[in-house]
């Protein structure tokens, strides 16, 4: 629930990607949208979902390497987040109102074309909500550190200490007290100290305390997700501090899914591990898309 050392540089976008607002029927969502250096677009889209204390800019080591497979790639800052205002209604927030972003989402994004969905930590519980409720075809589906149901460990304790202080004390308390004590002893530069700053502040109170409350009291809906039957990949970091590796593996095997362990990195292996994460989803994603080119070259 709080920053990563790792946390690349934000101030500087690589080549091909830049700044978009997203028009919904749901509201305008900021996004960082990549595409190949070329211009080309061949391949379905993607759609990354960052965490609950993240944003867009979590996906910034992976987009530019991501697009370069041929995709259009769109990471998003979720309602309330960051920079895509929010209510002041505790009800905008849930997994559910959350996930039904996303579906309206992707069908912007798609087009028409099914499209590659990624939800990193608190977004892998969003994002299912949407992969689960049948309203968006998905092209596939990944779980990145993120597990069957409620977070567990020390960043369920941080979740809960987020709920509770939020509410009554504010959100530059909770940086003073939480999060620029962590970033201080990690020896984080100063312009990223400033980013994380401006991006705690800029998050919806309600919507971050309510959240929190969500990642706290999710159930497990694996069951519901495989009756889906859209192709999915649990990916997660050999260390990770948020759902064990041991629980995210058996919610791998309950799916049927593909499993990918990513070595040395803990909860975000897009930070941690940019290339070697970046590899996995393309490996995956170009699979699911010829499963369904044969499948659909069979029944023809």
């Amino acid at each position: 629930m709080l920053p990563h050392v790792s946390t690349p540089r934000f101030l500087d976008l690589p080549p091909g990607v830049a700044p978009q607002k997203i028009e919904t029927p749901q509201g305008t969502f900021a996004a960082l949208t990549a595409i190949p250096v070329s211009g080309v677009v061949e391949r379905w889209p993607a759609l990354l979902v960052p965490g609950l204390t993240g944003s867009k800019e979590d996906f910034i080591a992976v987009l530019m390497t991501l697009a370069q497979s041929g995709r259009r790639v769109v990471a998003i800052d979720l309602r309330g987040q960051y920079e895509t205002p929010g209510p002041d209604d505790p009800a905008a927030y849930t997994c559910a109102a959350l996930g039904s972003d996303v579906d309206q989402l992707a069908q912007v994004i798609g087009g028409g074309d099914p499209v590659h969905l990624v939800g990193h930590s608190f977004g892998g519980l969003v994002a299912r909500e949407a992969a689960i409720d049948g309203r968006t075809r998905f092209a596939s589906f990944t779980l990145m550190s993120s597990g069957p149901g409620a977070i567990e460990g020390r960043r369920a304790r941080n979740g809960k200490k987020i709920m509770e202080e939020v509410p009554a004390r504010g959100l530059e308390h909770v940086w003073h007290t939480r999060f620029e004590p962590e970033a201080l002893a990690n020896d984080v530069s100063d312009d990223i100290m400033e980013f994380l700053h401006k991006r705690l502040l800029a998050n919806s109170p309600t919507g971050l305390a309510r959240m929190a409350e969500q990642v706290l009291s999710m159930h497990d809906r694996t069951d519901e997700l495989r009756e889906v039957e859209v192709p999915t990949l649990v990916l997660y970091g050999e260390h990770d501090d948020g759902w064990p590796p041991e629980a995210q593996s058996e919610m791998a095997a309950r799916l049927g899914a593909d499993c990918v362990v990513v070595p040395g990195a803990v909860h975000s292996p897009a930070v941690e591990a940019p290339e070697t994460t970046a590899a996995a989803l393309v490996r995956f994603w170009n699979t699911a898309e010829q499963r369904y080119l044969d499948t659909r070259s069979n029944i023809l």
